[in-house]
């Protein structure tokens, strides 16, 4: 599904270094959705920005042999002058999707209304959020990136997103960074802990949970 292959991810900020990954090889197989669970500052949301080829490693290689998403929710990719119709007739264009119906999905499904041809510039974060979730769902990805992102307005709300979420769990894989062990034992049958830039693989995520609450104290 995804294979890193040395990958070594850092920043540097005046003068000193932050690892995120020491030359990680890693793979992640199909058929397999993956928790990330880590200490706050440990680099998981980097992580998933690697994993989603949305942010670069300084060194090594990382391949997707699947459709893997952008982290979901994630507005990054949206452009501020472009309305939210003309942005989700861009990417459905650059995922070659039918434009129609993805925009038409997304209209519905972000409850917009006329906002939905207003300058993304101009939206509230909460906006943002609909309109980003509502293009996570309109495309059928193999594999779904998550940060923390399932809590997206109100409550009618995220039981819709968590609905429309359970459809495409049935046949994607998703690869999840939580805090709440409670989704990361729903969703995933593996799990993967970054500490000081080393994944650690486990196939019983309860022994996974265990390290992170050993980490956390």
């Amino acid at each position: 599904m995804i294979d890193l292959e040395h990958v070594t991810k850092f920043y540097k900020n005046r003068g000193r270094r932050k690892l995120i990954l020491d030359d990680v090889s890693f793979s992640m197989l199909s058929g397999t959705s993956y928790g990330i669970i880590g200490i706050n500052g440990a680099g998981k949301s980097t992580t998933m920005r690697l994993l989603s080829g949305s942010e670069l490693p300084n060194s090594g290689k990382i391949r997707r042999n699947v459709r893997v998403s952008w982290p979901l929710g994630f507005a990054g990719g949206l452009h501020p002058r472009l309305s939210g119709r003309e942005n989700t007739h861009f990417i459905a264009r650059l995922y070659g999707e039918d434009i129609r119906k993805v925009a038409d999905f997304v209209e519905d499904f972000s409850e917009l209304g006329s906002d939905f041809d207003l300058p993304t510039g101009l939206y509230s974060s909460g906006m943002m959020q609909r309109l980003a979730f509502g293009l996570s769902m309109a495309i059928e990805f193999e594999c779904y990136l998550i940060d923390e992102v399932m809590v997206v307005g109100d409550a009618r709300f995220q039981e819709r997103c968590a609905s429309e979420f359970q459809k495409r769990k049935n046949t994607s894989d998703v690869v999840i960074i939580s805090h709440s062990m409670e989704m990361i034992r729903e969703y995933c049958n593996k799990c993967l802990v970054l500490a000081h830039g080393v994944l650690h693989e486990f196939s019983d995520v309860s022994d996974a949970i265990e390290l992170y609450k050993k980490l956390n104290q």
